[in-house]
């Protein structure tokens, strides 16, 4: 990529997830540090911003794995999930790709996954 990738990221990931930089170097930046920098340069600027795939097709590739991995990543698949939302996707289409997975990663794992999708889509009808 001929962009800087950390600006590329750091403005996607503002656009899509405010404040998450921010919020991982509070929680990390002591233990870490660099790391939040390092997310937001590799996550967002070279992997979300890449061409080839449009990114509410990448969310939903990410909402994918993230269900099908079970229900220890709840917190980034909420994320990701509102982060799919700002992208395009609609609630039926995160639905959908949730409950596929229910084929992979199990029916406990795409339950959960539905549950976490169901607290974030009720999340934007109280900030409307």
């Amino acid at each position: 990529m001929t962009k800087n990738t950390t600006q590329t990221g750091r403005d996607l990931s503002e656009r899509l997830n405010p404040g998450m930089e921010d919020a991982l170097n509070a929680r990390y930046g002591h233990l870490l540090p660099g790391m939040a920098e390092g997310v937001v340069d590799f996550a967002y600027g070279r992997q979300y911003a890449r061409p080839g795939l449009p990114l509410r097709d990448r969310y939903l590739a990410t909402i994918a794995a993230l269900t099908a991995l079970g229900g220890h990543t709840r917190p980034q698949l909420m994320v990701n999930i509102a982060g799919g939302r700002k992208a395009g996707l609609s609630q039926e289409e995160i639905a959908e790709v949730i409950w596929q997975m229910a084929l992979y990663g199990g029916f406990p794992s795409a339950i959960n996954a539905l549950n976490a999708a169901l607290e974030v889509f009720e999340a934007e009808n109280d900030e409307t």
